[in-house]
């Protein structure tokens, strides 16, 4: 389950007592609740894993399962966080003055290189979120809060309105490039890349339309507001003589 560096998992050194023997440390409990999920999600089906399963494939106790995880959808938002930490951290300024297109594209590659150890794992929940419309509601949730984080790493604005739509569109859009992805054997992933550059500027076609809307409808929106404030206040007054009068017939 851990992956080992070549030769011997111990270190000896010398010292004035003699030889020690240094044992790597172990993964911490929760780290090792998440490798073993997706272990598992690699070797059989979503519903065919039991949360006894993953504790004992991860070598830990039930009552410690359930101090850091309330259900194996929270190991997978974990999953997902922790994929999330690995991109921003990598990802420095180096794309500064590209396109928005070319960074997102960039983060987006970083982040696929994450998610590599996880390739088998990963298409057996995307074959889960197939099967069951409230999975793939769930994971579509846990897809959009990464892609929030993607686009900020990419120095895209994902707030408003449009934002919203940018959000959910990337995450569609990923959902899509995954599914090449899993069948992509090829080490320099050309099928993929060819995947995730079609559906960015698909994408970019679509906010661009959606940020032409906002632009033509954003006065509509401030007439309408301005209308309902202005007719707030009488509303209010209809409002307290209602109540005025019901007090009356009830003295």
């Amino acid at each position: 389950m851990v992956d080992k560096d070549d030769g011997d998992d111990k270190a000896e050194i010398g010292g004035e007592s003699g030889v020690v023997e240094i044992t790597p440390a172990p993964l911490d409990a929760k780290s090792a609740i998440i490798e073993a999920l997706l272990e598992l999600a690699g070797e059989r089906n979503w519903e065919d894993i039991s949360i006894s399963d993953v504790a004992t494939r991860a070598n830990v106790s039930l009552s410690a399962f359930r101090d850091l995880f309330p259900s194996k959808g929270a190991v997978l938002a974990a999953f997902s966080r922790k994929i999330d930490k690995i991109v921003l951290e990598s990802t420095g300024d180096d794309l500064i003055g590209e396109p928005a297109k070319e960074r997102l594209f960039d983060v987006l590659m970083r982040r696929l290189d994450a998610l590599t150890p996880y390739k088998l794992g990963l298409e057996g929940v995307s074959d889960w979120t197939r099967r069951d419309p409230l999975a793939a509601a769930a994971i579509n949730q846990v897809a959009i809060n990464s892609m929030r984080f993607m686009l900020e790493a990419a120095g895209i604005d994902s707030e408003g309105a449009v934002g919203a739509v940018k959000l959910q569109g990337l995450a569609l859009a990923w959902a899509r490039v995954l599914r090449v992805w899993f069948r992509d054997d090829d080490p320099g992933l050309a099928s993929t890349m060819a995947a995730l550059d079609r559906e960015l500027t698909d994408g970019g076609r679509f906010v661009a339309r959606a940020e032409d809307l906002n632009r033509l409808a954003a006065p509509l929106f401030s007439l309408a507001r301005a209308l309902f404030e202005q007719r707030l206040p009488s509303s209010e007054r209809r409002r307290d003589a209602a109540s005025e009068t019901h007090d009356e017939r009830t003295a």
